[in-house]
């Protein structure tokens, strides 16, 4: 006759059944978070209403990938971008301005790092840009491979069916871009300075 289970005393708690409910919620959060550093969530955030200026004198990264999607605001209104997805990405130095209505006047939001600071790091990094503007070299490309099966940057892929292209190592100089957003992981920001000013200079 096996023995009966004794209830736990009242405050106790039953260490394995918790284990056992926590496991699931465990996985969850380890599936996102590898999810997010991957950059698979790049788009997931509404945008604000207004672009931002990015440059650099000069980004490298190991792989690229690309193809056409949405950003959309709080509003629901779309903006059509490129989805750039960098493995690795590293630039000589970094601008991020964007122009934002106050009270008070057109205030100018602006970030700088890099430089002789060093340089400026992020992993999967995934910007979404209205257009960009530099020299370009890529180690190799595929132009028109289906977003669907684009696998140069881990995270990074489309629709089936839609417009892609990938790239192995890049170089670009004299980066210029309006973006809507942009995300990554692990980011080196050395010398990192950020002004709010009225009526101030923006990147270009």
């Amino acid at each position: 006759m096996s023995k009966k289970r004794r209830p736990l005393p009242q405050g106790r708690t039953s260490w394995k059944k918790t284990a056992v409910t926590a496991i699931p919620a465990v996985l969850a959060v380890g599936a996102m978070a590898s999810v997010m550093a991957e950059g698979a969530l790049a788009a997931s955030f509404a945008v604000s209403g207004t672009n931002f200026q990015v440059t650099s004198g000069k980004l490298t990264s190991q792989g690229l990938a690309s193809y056409v999607h949405t950003d959309r605001d709080v509003g629901g209104k779309g903006h059509p971008v490129a989805l750039l997805g960098l493995g690795r990405a590293t630039l000589s130095d970094i601008c991020q301005a964007a122009e934002v209505k106050t009270p008070l006047g057109t205030v100018v939001f602006k970030l700088t790092a890099g430089g002789d600071a060093g340089q400026v790091t992020a992993d999967s990094l995934v910007i979404d840009a209205e257009d960009l503007v530099g020299d370009a070299r890529f180690g190799t490309a595929q132009i028109g491979r289906d977003a669907s099966t684009l696998d140069q940057v881990p995270g990074v892929q489309g629709e089936k069916g839609k417009f892609g292209l990938q790239a192995g190592d890049i170089e670009v100089a004299g980066v210029r871009s309006h973006a809507w957003s942009a995300t990554g992981g692990n980011f080196r920001l050395k010398g990192l300075r950020l002004d709010v000013s009225l009526d101030g200079k923006k990147c270009f």
